[in-house]
């Protein structure tokens, strides 16, 4: 096993994956093969793919690299400083997404309407969606991929290709509806540059799960609630194409001054180590 951190990182890559996907597919199947429901599908095989790479990233570490921090190594750590980069991420991304549709609806490009579904029940399934997307998806992506390109690659390098990975994963679709939502595209690519600038802050995981929570959280709110109705004043590819913030450029200026924000505090946290 300790072989396999000698090996250029797209085989580490690979090995690992092919392990996770020959444990979880035998299961879609089955799950496949008993239920009819696609919802149901989805909600049964998600959280086993999940917790099977968990599971699978805490043995990669001890057998693989020799470690005994667990999930720490990543960022994933139960600490005072956590918990608050994790509320502070938590709500400098939800008031973003809350500060676009505010700015919309003052430029009369939006206007609010009354909730679909209760304001509790929303907030409440719009936390527990956003955690859950923030906590597997960041250690994913800038907890273990962050760590495998760190390894090969100069900090720049492992930035962009970090960036890049996690806006194709999300832009997996058909041809024709990657042509039209190609803006999107671009504004995934800043989000993921963002995550990582939130990991570097830290060293920690929480300021950057927050972020992605949070985003997710305001988005669940306004979107499952229907508390958006667009009044056609402005173009879509300026509010947004199919109604996505990530693929209007309001959004991608909105979330390019967040972005802006933590890349100057990484910058300035690395020039304060450098000159003591």
């Amino acid at each position: 096993m300790r072989r396999l951190a000698h090996l250029p990182i797209p085989l580490r890559i690979g090995s690992l994956l092919l392990v996770l996907l020959g444990l979880w597919l035998p299961y879609v199947a089955l799950v496949y093969a008993l239920v009819d429901d696609a919802n149901t599908v989805s909600i049964l095989v998600m959280p086993v793919l999940f917790g099977l790479f968990f599971g699978l990233l805490w043995a990669w570490g001890r057998w693989v690299y020799g470690r005994r921090g667990g999930f720490a190594h990543y960022g994933l750590v139960g600490t005072r400083a956590m918990g608050r980069e994790l509320l502070q991420g938590l709500g400098m991304g939800f008031c973003s997404l809350l500060f676009l549709f505010v700015l919309m609806n003052g430029l009369g490009w939006a206007t609010w309407r009354s909730p679909a579904v209760p304001i509790p029940r929303l907030l409440l399934e719009g936390l527990g969606v956003g955690l859950g997307y923030g906590l597997a998806e960041e250690t994913v992506f800038r907890g273990w991929l962050l760590d495998e390109l760190e390894r090969d690659y100069a900090p720049r390098t492992a930035l962009w290709v970090n960036a890049l990975t996690f806006a194709v994963l999300h832009f997996i679709r058909p041809l024709n509806e990657v042509v039209a939502t190609a803006p999107q595209f671009f504004g995934l690519v800043l989000l993921g540059l963002l995550l990582v600038w939130a990991k570097r802050q830290t060293g920690r995981l929480g300021l950057s799960i927050g972020l992605h929570g949070g985003m997710v959280w305001g988005y669940y709110l306004v979107n499952v609630g229907a508390l958006i109705r667009y009044t056609g004043q402005a173009p879509e590819w300026m509010t947004g194409i199919n109604q996505n913030p990530l693929a209007g450029v309001l959004g991608f200026l909105c979330l390019g001054g967040l972005a802006l924000s933590v890349r100057s505090r990484v910058f300035h946290q690395s020039s304060n180590q450098s000159s003591k």
